[in-house]
C-alpha cells in the first residue's frame, strides 16, 4: 500500500515532530537513547518540496511494489522548519524520513554534523551512481571524503547573452572576466537603458564570488572555515564589480526581485546558473523567443581554464539510521530521483546532474525551439559542469549576508569596496556565531 501526505509546510513538520516524541515516548529535551538503525521490513517514507512532488510520483509508478509514504515539506530556501524538526528528531532518537530533498543547500552541514549524522556516507551503497557524476558537479556532496549526499540537477553558470543585440551592434563576445567587464561598460556608455549584471540576490555571491575563487565558503573541517576577502581572488572580483557598477552595467536588483523582469529585458549579458534560460528568459522575464544564447564560462586572464559559479542544483539525501530491506528501498528511491529518466528528462526541469542522462535532457532543447543558437547553448551547459569552482555549503548563510549588505550598501552611496568589506565582516561574524574558528589563511 502506498499513501501520500501532501501537507501543508508547516503543519507536516510539526504533526511529524510530534508524532516521533510520543512514539519515542521521551522528551524534546533528550533522555533517550534510539538504536542505531532500524528495519521497517520495507516501508519508506520521503520528504520533498513542492517541485519534487513530481519525482516521488514517478517513483511511486515505477516502483508499485515499494510499499512508500510521501510527505511534502516546506521548500522555503533558507527556512527553519526541517532544520528545527531534525533537531527535534535527534534528540528524540527517531523519527527521520529515510529519503529527503534538502530545501537548502546548506542543510547538508547540518546533516553531515557530528550532532545530527543524519546524511549517510554513500560512497560505497551507491558506488555506480557516484560514478555517472562529474566529480565537480557531485564536490558539494563530498565531505571529508564521503559522498553524503546526490545532487538533483546540476545548477553551473554559463555566459548568458543576447545574441540578436549583439549581432544588431556588432559586438564581440568576451571571453575573460576582464574583457566583459570592460564591454558592460563600453555598451552602458552606447546604451545606457542596457545592463550586464545582477547583484541583489543570494546567487551573485556564487555569480562572482565563487566564480572568482574568493574564499568565502572554504570548509578546512567541522568547525573551521578559510574566510578572507582579502585574498588576491576576492580582489580581482572586487574590481571587476567596482569596475562594472561605477560604469553603470550593474543593477542592485536581484533577479528575484518583483520588478526584476523590466531589468531582465535589458539584460545584455551576464554569468547565470543553466536555469536561467528556461526559467527567467522565457517563463518569467518572457523574453521573445530567438534571442538569448549562452557560451562558455569565462576565464581570468593569465589562467588557462575557465572558472564558474553555482547557483542552486537540489540535493537528496538518504538517512544513517536505516538498515535492511528499509535502506534497500531507500537506496532504490534515491538511485531513481537521481538518475532515471522518467523524473530527470521527462519531468525535471533542471539539467540532470547525473552525466549519462544529460544529453537526452539537452535534445528537449531543439524541440523546444527558445534559444538563438541551440547547438552553442547545449555545448555551453555541457562545458560548464566541469568548470564550477570549490564551495562548500556552511551553517552559516552566505546568500543572506550578501543580500544583506552589498545591495544596501550601494543604494546607500557606498562603494562596490564598501559593500564588500561590509559582507566580508558579516560573513566572518555569521560564522563565528555558529561556532566556526575563522582563518583568514
Amino acid at each position: 500500500m502506498k499513501t501520500k501526505r501532501f501537507l501543508s509546510a508547516s503543519a507536516g513538520v510539526a504533526i511529524i515532530s510530534a508524532a516521533a516524541l510520543v512514539l519515542s515516548g521521551c522528551s524534546a529535551d533528550g533522555g533517550a537513547t534510539a538504536p542505531d538503525q532500524t528495519d521497517s521490513g520495507g516501508k519508506i517514507t520521503v520528504w520533498v518540496d513542492p517541485p519534487r512532488v513530481p519525482s516521488a510520483e514517478a517513483f511511486q509508478e515505477a516502483h508499485p511494489e515499494i510499499e512508500i509514504d510521501v510527505v511534502q515539506i516546506d521548500g522555503t530556501v533558507g527556512g527553519q522548519t526541517v532544520k528545527q524538526a531534525f533537531a527535534n528528531f535527534d534528540s528524540a532518537g527517531s523519527g527521520w524520513p529515510d529519503a529527503i530533498f534538502f530545501p537548502s543547500n546548506d542543510d547538508i552541514a547540518w546533516a553531515t554534523g557530528a550532532a545530527s549524522n543524519y546524511a549517510a556516507d554513500l560512497t560505497d551503497l551507491l558506488p555506480d551512481v557516484i560514478d555517472g557524476y562529474d566529480p565537480a558537479v557531485l564536490s558539494f556532496c563530498d565531505i571529508d571524503g564521503q559522498i553524503r549526499c546526490l545532487r538533483n540537477d546540476a545548477a553551473p553558470d554559463v555566459f548568458w547573452y543576447n545574441k540578436a543585440f549583439f549581432d544588431e551592434n556588432g559586438y564581440t563576445l568576451p571571453a575573460t572576466w576582464e574583457e566583459y567587464g570592460d564591454l558592460a561598460v563600453e555598451i552602458a556608455a552606447d546604451h545606457p537603458e542596457k545592463i550586464s549584471g545582477f547583484l541583489g540576490d543570494a546567487y551573485a555571491v556564487n555569480r562572482y564570488l565563487q566564480a572568482a575563487d574568493c574564499p568565502t565558503n572554504d570548509r578546512l573541517s567541522e568547525s573551521e572555515v578559510h574566510i578572507n576577502l582579502d585574498d588576491p581572488n576576492c580582489v580581482r572580483a572586487n574590481e571587476l564589480l567596482s569596475q562594472m557598477y561605477d560604469g553603470g552595467a550593474l543593477t542592485t536588483q536581484g533577479i528575484f526581485d518583483g520588478d526584476a523582469a523590466a531589468a531582465g529585458v535589458n539584460l545584455v549579458m551576464s554569468p547565470g546558473a543553466v536555469w536561467w534560460g528556461n526559467y527567467l528568459f522565457r517563463d518569467t522575464w518572457k523574453i521573445p523567443a530567438g534571442q538569448m544564447s549562452a557560451s562558455a564560462p569565462l576565464t581570468w586572464e593569465g589562467e588557462s581554464s575557465p572558472t564558474a559559479g553555482n547557483e542552486g542544483g537540489g540535493l537528496w539525501g538518504v538517512s544513517s539510521h536505516i538498515t535492511g530491506k528499509q535502506l534497500e528501498n531507500t537506496l532504490t528511491f534515491a538511485t531513481f530521483v537521481a538518475t532515471d529518466p522518467a523524473w530527470q528528462v521527462e519531468l525535471s526541469t533542471g539539467l540532470p546532474g547525473y552525466g549519462p542522462i544529460q544529453d537526452a535532457w539537452l535534445e528537449k532543447l531543439e524541440a523546444d525551439g527558445y534559444f538563438a543558437d541551440v547547438a552553442s547553448v547545449q555545448q555551453a551547459f555541457k562545458d560548464a559542469a566541469g568548470a564550477v569552482a570549490p564551495y562548500s555549503y556552511m551553517l552559516y548563510d552566505t546568500g543572506a549576508a550578501w543580500t544583506e549588505t552589498v545591495s544596501p550598501t550601494l543604494i546607500a552611496n557606498g562603494s562596490m569596496g564598501d559593500a564588500l568589506g561590509t559582507f566580508g565582516e558579516e560573513l566572518v561574524n555569521r560564522a563565528n556565531s555558529v561556532g566556526y574558528t575563522v582563518t583568514a589563511e
